[in-house]
């Protein structure tokens, strides 16, 4: 067979391999996925109605003078230069290092970081007395625990805790045990343990249930169940939600300084009102290093829980 035969051969081989006989057909690439007509009707009304608010209330919230943030430059330039200049004195009080370290403790109120420490220990208070408020509230919660009508009350008890402001729990309580740091931390403590008892109960409901049959099996009751069964599985995982609410809670806890709820923000509002921009920026300062190392901290503690 010569040469130019056996490339005919080749060719009519390759030929019937892609006919009816000769093996599987080429892959046919699947259509693009369509939504219906629902579906994009659904998206229209979703994203139209989104934009129909936007414009809506474009003069509501004054867009229409967002020139003035450019026309009151020099405004700006005058503010801008005066918190160029924090007044580092106020930050740390007078004397030697070690009687100023001493006096941040005993005196607060002698310094802003003597401030902020107060402002810091009434969020690490709140924090501390809401998780054992969200504690017995987020097993009430859960639906894998607790019968369905007390999921629904707690469920709202809940609700309203998170939903009223803490300035505004704090003029309660400010009300009921006077100005001071204690009105901050019972502000704090109610509105963080509803937050903390709405995450403490997704996390209960999302838990494996091998080991809670595992405890039952061994005919222990209820109470063994959640010690033996539940707390072992959502402990990590509970303290990271009390971890980061401690950071909020120390920013949180400088506003409500603002209403004489104690802790530096009550020295932030003074000086706002007598226009010592100077002292206002060592305030913003305390804050972002105290903040900035709270937030680290937490960080390196959750990374060892998870």
């Amino acid at each position: 067979m010569s040469l130019h035969d056996d490339v005919a051969a080749a060719d009519m081989t390759a030929q019937g391999g892609n006919g009816i006989g000769g093996g599987a057909a080429p892959a046919v690439v699947p259509a693009a996925p369509v939504k219906s007509l629902s579906a994009r009707m659904f998206d229209i009304l979703l994203w139209g109605g989104l934009a129909l608010i936007l414009i809506a209330s474009f003069g509501k919230v004054d867009m229409q003078n967002i020139g003035r943030l450019f026309s009151g430059s020099e405004n700006i330039r005058t503010y801008g230069a005066d918190l160029l200049r924090p007044d580092w004195g106020a930050i740390f009080p007078a004397g030697d290092f070690w009687t100023s370290f001493k006096t941040i403790f005993s005196h607060p109120t002698a310094s802003l970081a003597g401030q902020m420490w107060l402002t810091v220990q009434i969020a690490l208070w709140g924090t501390f007395l809401a998780v054992f408020l969200a504690l017995p509230l987020s097993l009430m919660a859960s639906r894998n625990i607790a019968p369905g009508w007390m999921v629904f009350v707690v469920r709202r008890v809940m609700d309203l805790l998170r939903s009223i402001p803490d300035l505004v729990i704090a003029t309660l309580f400010i009300v009921a045990v006077g100005l001071g740091p204690l009105a901050g931390v019972l502000a704090l403590a109610l509105n963080t343990g509803g937050v903390l008892a709405k995450l403490f109960s997704e996390a209960v409901e999302s838990i494996d249930k091998g080991p809670v049959e595992g405890v039952r099996a061994t005919g222990a009751g209820k109470l063994h169940e959640i010690v033996w069964g539940v707390f072992p599985q959502v402990a990590p995982l509970w303290t990271s939600f009390a971890l980061y609410r401690f950071e909020s809670n120390s920013r949180a806890a400088t506003v409500l300084g603002l209403i004489g709820a104690g802790g530096i923000g009550q020295t932030l509002f003074e000086s706002i009102q007598a226009f010592d921009y100077s002292r206002v920026a060592a305030v913003a300062i305390v804050i972002v290093v105290a903040v900035t190392l709270i937030d680290t901290l937490s960080q390196v503690m959750r990374k060892r829980l998870l």
